[in-house]
Order: C-alpha cells, then structure tokens, then sequence
C-alpha cells in the first residue's frame, strides 16, 4: 500500500493514533472521581466539589525540565522524565499549601517512537499515582525536521486547589527568630544541568555510562534521579502543626490532629522549592521585606555528587549555592517552639531533614555563611 503524504513527510498520524490507544490503561492509576469524560477529548474535565470548601482558589504552575533531556537521550532511558516534571509542579504549588488536582503534559518530537512515549507517559502516569493526581490530558506534536533525531521536549501545567484561609503567605507569617528547616533532595533533581554537564562530560570528559566511584553509580544515572516530591509532605505538615481555626472545614482523618495544636498562630510559615536560583535566589520569593534567612553550611549532609561539582568544577563556592539545591530541595521556615517536633515528624515520614538556618532582621534576603 503507498505510504501516504503526511506520512511520507513525516508525521504518522496512524502511528499515533495506535500509540496512543493505551494511553486509558495507563491513566487508569491516576484517576479521581472528580474527572469527567474520557481521554481523547477536546479538553480535559474535571469537576471541582465546592462543597469542600468555604472559598476554594485554584492555583498553577508549568514547567519543563530542561536540559536533564540530554542525559536522559545520551542514557536511552525515559521513564523518569515524566516523573521528574508531574513532581517538580507538585512542589511548586505544594508550597502554597495547594492539593494537586489534574495534570496536562506536553510533548513534542520530530519522530513519534512508540517505546520512548510509552516510557515517558509510564513517568507521567506514577507521579500522578503517588501524587493523588488526575492526569486528564495533554499534546504530542510531530514536528519533523525540529528536533534533533532521537530528541524530544515535554513540558506539564498543573492546577490544584487550597482553602484560602489556609494558603501559606510566607511575607504576612513569617517573623524573626524562626527557625530554618532543610528537606533533602535526591541530587540536582532538574536545575543546573547546563552546568553540571560541561564539568562532567567537558571538563572531567566523563561519559553518561562512565562509572564514578565517589558515587557509586555511573554519572548518568546519577543525573537521572528523580526529582522528590514533597506534595504529600508539605500538606501533612500543614494538617498537624498549623492552628484548626484557619481550617474552614476539617476531614474527619483531620480532627485528631488538631486537637493537640498548641498556638493560634501558624507554626509552618512558609516553604520554599530549591530549584534554579538555588538557596539564594528562591527563599527571598516568601520573605518579608524586614527579614534575611540565613543558611548555614555544614548543618546537613552533602550529596557526593554535589562534592564532586565543587572539588572539580572550579565554580565559586557563593555560584554553586545560587545554581544547585546542595542536597536540600525544600526549605520550611518553621516556629522556633516547634522545629524539634516539625523536624521529627519530617523525618517520621521518611524524609532526611536537618535544621540549616534562621530568620533575622533584614531586607528580604538569603546568604549562606
């Protein structure tokens, strides 16, 4: 049979149509009651039950991963990508106290590979799953000749919900004398890759499948770690330490909880996502404008690979604080009274977790001395 035009341009529209026939098998995990219709549609739907809350507000992020694309193309491993970008939107509205409620993705490629968008819409499709969030829809765009062979780009919108006397506002919280909490990350997580590649791959001349033994690992698995969410964290943080009265309307699994809450004031602040920009460019995003943070090297432990960017990279130490998380991907600026009990029930939840600075007087900064 003659191949058609399209096809014989490049853009298989029957191949696509076939890959994404599993695409309902594989959102299956992910469901929520709240999502209406089928995969496939015009547009996603999700019904929103206001009855939960007192004045509902709807919060989003998009975001891709960046250049963590080419260690994954270099390693001809996929299923990460996707988890990696469902759990960096997680965290970004997680730090307003927002619930994740339904993800779209992105994907854009020259040449549709059915194993590779498999992989990536598994990724996808286990974030979603752990992160009790719906992913009701998304875009694959054959683009021949845009990409490099084997190359694609994904990029993710999610949306959520928080009651909005419960939305964390770290400027109006946050006070002098709080303490500083880190949460750690798994490694560079998808920020400063850009970076990190010249000085493994240019300046150590390092290959993806290379094994390091600081590491343990070859350096492009090691690249390939997924980004943590601290979605399910944050919230449970939020639930036991933070006053009843700013809850509208409280779940019964909640009400416990919040019998033993001691002050009327919330003692989680604020929290901060350490992505690119690091310590010193995300913390000042939920300060006061009469208030520093200062972090304080030494107080937590140093992922080896982030020894390995300092001992060879020949990057200013000030730089690699502003480019890498350093091993800690989230920040809670917590109450003083209540950092030993926030920082025991973080690590609880089987998170490494170390108290790293605190809130002093000041402009709306971050330095880490």
């Amino acid at each position: 049979m003659k191949q058609k035009a399209y096809a014989a341009a490049g853009v298989d529209i029957e191949l696509g149509n076939r890959v994404k026939s599993t695409l309902p098998q594989l959102l299956a995990s992910t469901h929520r009651r709240e999502v209406l219709g089928k995969v496939g549609g015009f547009g996603g739907l999700f019904a929103l039950d206001t009855r939960q809350y007192r004045q509902p507000v709807l919060v989003s992020s998009v975001d891709g991963v960046g250049t963590k694309l080419k260690i994954a193309f270099a390693m001809d491993r996929h299923d990460t990508i996707g988890q990696d970008l469902v759990n960096h939107c997680v965290n970004d509205i997680a730090v307003l106290g927002a619930e994740p409620l339904f993800f779209l993705d992105y994907l854009g490629t020259g040449k549709l590979e059915p194993r590779v968008f498999t992989e990536i819409l598994r990724g996808f499709a286990k974030a979603c799953s752990e992160n009790r969030c719906a992913l009701i829809g998304g875009e694959t765009a054959q683009m021949p000749g845009f990409y490099q062979p084997g190359e694609y780009d994904v990029s993710g919108t999610i949306v959520g919900v928080v009651e909005k006397s419960r939305m964390l506002n770290g400027q109006k919280a946050v006070k002098r004398g709080d303490a500083v909490i880190g949460i750690a990350s798994s490694g560079l997580h998808t920020n400063g890759y850009s970076l990190a590649r010249r000085i493994f791959f240019e300046q150590m001349k390092l290959k993806p499948k290379s094994r390091v033994a600081e590491l343990g690992n070859t350096i492009g698995d090691e690249l390939l770690r997924v980004h943590v969410s601290y979605g399910p964290l944050v919230l449970a943080l939020v639930r036991k330490f933070n006053p009843a009265g700013q809850v509208s309307r409280l779940s019964p699994s909640s009400l416990g909880e919040n019998r033993d809450r001691r002050d009327a004031c919330p003692a989680i602040r604020a929290f901060a996502h350490i992505t690119g920009g690091g310590f010193v460019d995300n913390i000042p995003r939920v300060l006061p404008k009469t208030c520093d943070v200062v972090i304080r090297k030494g107080s937590w432990d140093v992922l080896p690979i982030f020894q390995l960017l300092a001992q060879r990279g020949g990057v200013p130490e000030a730089e690699l604080y502003q480019v890498f998380n350093m091993g800690v991907g989230m920040v809670a600026i917590v109450a003083a009274g209540r950092a030993d009990a926030a920082l025991k029930f973080i690590r609880s939840q089987q998170h490494s977790a170390w108290l790293i600075g605190e809130v002093v007087k000041g402009s709306g900064k971050a330095t880490v001395v």
